[in-house]
């Protein structure tokens, strides 16, 4: 028995929806990146796309344990000397929920 590996035109990728309501962000990411890589497919293959499309709603509806939401620090830098920005978990949650998923699923 050989093993099977996919080509680019025995792909078909769909559409996955994704409800973010009461889940937490690390496990709801550690999910997404599998889907994104195809690895919950039979025909996974490391070096071909095989992954779907995800879409997520209610990203704002969010979950962090513990005292994340207040202790937790995204930073990026602008470039320029003494550049060095952060905000909180919880500030971010509020203006952009979907970048803190992103982020999640990203790193």
């Amino acid at each position: 028995m050989k093993t099977y590996l996919a080509k680019k035109e025995d792909i078909q990728q769909k559409w996955c929806l994704v409800n973010a309501k009461d889940k937490i962000l690390g496990r709801l990411a550690s999910e997404i990146a599998t889907i994104i890589m195809g690895k919950h497919k039979s025909i996974y293959t490391p070096y071909v796309d095989s992954g779907d499309f995800v879409i997520v709603i209610n990203a704002d509806k969010i979950l962090l344990t513990g005292e994340k939401l207040k202790k937790k620090e995204y930073m990026h830098h602008t470039g320029y000397p003494g550049g060095l920005k952060s905000i909180t978990a919880q500030k971010m949650l509020k203006e952009k929920p979907e970048l803190i998923l992103k982020l999640a699923v990203k790193r």
